[in-house]
């Protein structure tokens, strides 16, 4: 399996918050009929755009040099981004065709929360800057709640 390097890992996490960007806004339009679910999905999307351009400094303030145990990081962290739920090989977000309905939405769009915070763990492990990385695993896991108590309001009605 080939190695990542700091770079690239960081660049990964780039690609990530303009997937999600893309699945947000690709949502809000799917689902522009329901204002709540809307307004949920266009505020995760203006997440996503703040938080691309948060690694976007990161990968330009960051060295290239490999902390140590970097060969086991580098494994675990492109086992995640290769996962067939994340981004698969081809890095792309999977076809939507399966998100019809609100429901299918919110729990895609948990599942894929968590499986970016999985990788956002990951990295702010490896990075000096960990604060950067910090506030925006704080910000991911607002999301999932965020998710949630939609989730639950929905189930509500």
């Amino acid at each position: 399996m080939e190695k990542f390097s700091i770079s690239e890992v960081i660049e990964q996490a780039v690609q990530t918050e303009k997937l999600g960007y893309q699945f947000y806004t690709t949502m809000a339009k799917r689902f522009e009929k329901d204002e709540g679910l809307k307004k949920l999905f266009d505020m995760l999307a203006t997440k996503e755009l703040r938080h691309e351009k948060m690694f976007t400094e990161l990968k330009e303030i960051s060295g290239e040099e490999e902390p140590e145990g970097w060969e086991e990081a580098s494994s675990y962290l492109r086992a995640i981004v290769e996962s067939e739920f994340f981004l698969g090989k081809n890095s792309h977000l999977p076809q939507l065709e399966h998100v019809r309905t609100v429901e299918d939405a919110v729990n895609f769009a948990m599942g894929f929360e968590k499986e970016t915070l999985l990788y956002f763990h990951a990295v702010s492990e490896i990075v000096k800057e960990k604060d950067v990385v910090d506030e925006i695993i704080n910000e991911e896991r607002s999301h999932i709640k965020w998710l949630a108590r939609f989730k639950e309001s929905f189930k509500a009605k």
